[in-house]
């Protein structure tokens, strides 16, 4: 057998990363067999909903619960007067890196937002707690509040940067360079509120035993989600169990600790039942943050040739939750010889922002690209060649190497590609019968993100190999390509390999965020194979006695050196053993010593050229995008059937952005005014053409595997 195997691997070996590979996870979601947070049945469950405040700012002085407690099949009515307490957040409990809020719900009578959960409901269905919360009747003592996100502008103070977020810079005066320049545009963008809009709503399952919690729950961030509720319920976190398989769509809405997951597990300990949650679309709206709306300044100053000499990029956004990193493009993008950045926060009386598709560079991009494609019409040149002309060959602001950027590749091949030489840029002269029809490009920019991952990789005797892993399926087919990844490291074929994540009882994996759980996974998952091949070699015998393990090659199911070798059945026969394991822990301390070392040497991000035709109805108004290109250089590229999809999703959301999504909120009340998807327009299929993806794959060869990141 092993000198069958020899000859047929003097052939190339099958290779799984880079082909499309279809997701392991179709089937059980398109059979209904997945099971998402709100669909794990358990004995006696008890189904809860919440009542929300409807003032912005003030104290509950009384709430009277007797006609919902009338309503059949009610349990219990949980308020500030009657609920068992949890216990604060505190700073220094890592727990608290991914808190929704501050708040400490039921635990006081104080209102923060309009929308607050101020009682939560229990009931038999959860039709009767639905009910029963709407007859929950509460009066308030209210204060003044501030809502108006445009009237608080001017008190707007200057944000504090950390290590992810850099919030200010300053190369050279920008100012006296803008105002000296002979070319420049200085201009103010505003965006609005975005509400994060999953396919699946976020819910929650939680179970006690005793001390002894077990929670199915929509989160993007199963590790951290188990510290914060073993710090609450004050249990020790080996008691606490968090369990995920599968995630309806997160975009960062399910990467931290909402209302709905802490009253659901409050519910179940006051109760004594097992308690589902399952928020609706307006609950959503109310108790998960969405993006925060920003005001952006963004001044541009060149000579006549188009070189930058000044760039100024300043954001007044909402502070609490997350701050948003506006400027964060800014801060790479153009080799400007002038440069100041600053953001800027304001406080209100509303649901804290959190992070939202591409937190700060989304929106932050939109004003800066606005503004060079205004400083090429100013300039009489093309916008491309502005761009380009302005390319940095190192970083502008620390002059620090980037380790893998292909721009100048990705505008070339997308305009070749779109037809960019047909364009005409005057206003009104490309029609198509009564539309008009307009051609414009802009720069992808998102940072790449690292975190600590453990992984154990397990090799049976029977040939199949089990990836155990905390990893997190948001919908972009994380089990699928960690087993092409595992496939290609140890030789086998890829059915043969089983991926488990979705479960704190697995290895601590990385949060499903920032575009980073990919590359962070695969970092662990290729050290955790390295380890077993080198045991796996250990154990080869005479076959194989000497080599190096990098003179070993794995394919066919086992270890060669040329025509020699033997397949892993063989050795593990031989050594009288059933299986072999090896394991990877990723820890913070030695992981944020190796960032800090490798980000004094390198600048990483993904990047890339979008390019759209878009028609507009000259009496109407009506806009409709008809065609979009984007080329990206994002490393390597795993699954490229996965990677197309994540990209033209991207493309989707920021149409959805650009054309259509506004959450309206009430400067007087705070209250959203849009909160369910028959007002708050998401696009739909008639808003979205052919989207052309193309991708450079091109490894970055400071990265596991080359990767960058594509979500």
């Amino acid at each position: 057998m092993s000198t069958k195997l020899a000859e047929a691997g003097q052939a190339e070996a099958v290779r799984h990363v880079g082909r499309p590979v279809d997701r392991s996870d179709g089937p059980a979601k398109t059979t209904g067999e997945a099971k998402f947070a709100a669909e794990f049945p358990y004995p006696d469950l008890a189904h809860a909903a919440l009542v929300h405040a409807t003032i912005a700012r003030g104290r509950v002085t009384a709430v009277d619960t007797e006609a919902a407690r009338a309503v059949r099949g009610l349990i219990d009515v949980l308020t500030h007067e009657n609920a068992p307490a949890m216990r604060p957040l505190s700073r220094l409990n890592l727990g608290s890196f991914i808190k929704g809020t501050t708040v400490n719900y039921l635990a006081t009578d104080e209102v923060h937002w309009n929308g607050q959960p101020i009682a939560v409901v229990v009931a038999e269905t959860p039709e009767a707690a639905r009910h029963a919360a709407s007859l929950v009747r509460v009066t308030y003592e209210e204060s003044p509040a501030a809502c108006d996100f445009a009237a608080a502008e001017p008190d707007a103070v200057p944000q504090k940067g950390n290590a992810i977020m850099r919030s200010a810079a300053d190369k050279g005066d920008a100012h006296a360079a803008l105002a000296d320049a002979p070319v420049k545009v200085d201009l103010r963008f505003t965006t609005p509120p975005h509400n994060h809009n999953a396919i699946e709503p976020h819910a929650t399952t939680a179970v006690w035993q005793g001390d002894r919690l077990t929670v199915h729950d929509a989160t993007q961030s199963i590790a951290f989600l188990r510290k914060h509720l073993a710090m609450r319920f004050g249990v020790p976190e080996r008691n606490v169990r968090v369990i995920a398989p599968y995630i309806g769509g997160g975009f960062g809405g399910k990467g931290m600790v909402w209302a709905g997951t802490l009253l659901a597990v409050l519910a179940a300990r006051a109760t004594g039942r097992p308690v589902r949650l399952a928020l609706t679309r307006e609950a959503v709206y109310h108790t998960v943050g969405g993006r925060t709306p920003s005001t952006q300044r963004v001044a541009l100053g060149a000579g006549r040739d188009g070189r930058l000499t000044a760039l100024i990029h300043t954001s007044v956004a909402r502070s609490g939750g997350m701050p948003e990193q506006i400027t964060s493009a800014s801060h790479h993008l153009y080799a400007a010889q002038n440069i100041h950045l600053r953001q800027s926060l304001v406080r209100l009386d509303l649901l804290p922002p959190t992070a939202m598709r591409a937190p700060g560079e989304s929106i932050g991009t939109f004003a800066l690209e606005s503004a060079v494609d205004e400083l090429a019409w100013e300039l009489g040149m093309d916008p491309i060649e502005l761009r380009m002309r302005n390319e940095p060959d190192r970083d502008p602001l620390t002059g620090k190497a980037f380790s893998h950027r292909m721009l100048r590749e990705a505008y070339a091949l997308g305009a070749e590609r779109f037809g960019w030489r047909e364009r005409d840029p005057r206003p009104g002269r490309m029609r198509d019968g009564r539309w008009l029809v307009g051609m414009g490009v802009a720069t992808a920019y998102h940072p790449t993100l690292r975190m600590p991952a453990s992984v154990t990789v397990r090799l049976g005797a029977d040939g199949t190999v089990v990836v155990r892993c905390g990893l997190h399926e948001i919908g972009v087919g994380a089990a699928t390509v960690q087993a092409q990844i595992a496939a290609d490291e140890l030789g086998v074929p890829l059915e043969s390999v089983r991926v488990e994540l979705g479960d704190s009882d697995l290895p601590n994996g990385p949060m499903a965020a920032g575009s980073g759980q990919t590359v962070s996974a695969a970092g662990s998952v290729l050290a955790a194979c390295d380890k077993l091949k080198r045991q796996m070699l250990a154990l080869a015998g005479p076959a194989l006695r000497g080599r190096r393990p990098e003179e070993v090659e794995a394919r066919d199911g086992g270890l060669f050196h040329g025509g020699s070798g033997r397949t892993y059945a063989e050795i593990l026969a031989a050594a009288g053993r059933d299986h072999v394991e090896a394991a990877v822990k990723g820890g913070w301390t030695g992981f944020l010593a190796r960032t800090a070392r490798d980000g004094r040497r390198w600048v990483r991000a993904a990047s890339g050229a979008q390019f759209c035709e878009v028609r507009v109805d000259p009496d109407t108004g009506e806009v409709r995008v008809s065609r979009w290109l984007g080329v990206f250089d994002v490393g390597r590229v795993v699954n490229a059937k996965t990677a197309a999809g994540q990209l033209r999703g991207g493309i989707v959301m920021g149409i959805g952005m650009a054309l259509s999504e506004q959450a309206l909120v009430d400067p007087r009340t705070g209250r959203v005014v849009n909160p369910s998807l028959a007002e708050y327009h998401v696009p739909v299929h008639a808003d979205i053409p052919r989207i052309d993806v193309h991708y450079l794959d091109d490894p970055d060869p400071t990265m596991p595997l080359g990767l960058l990141g594509v979500g």
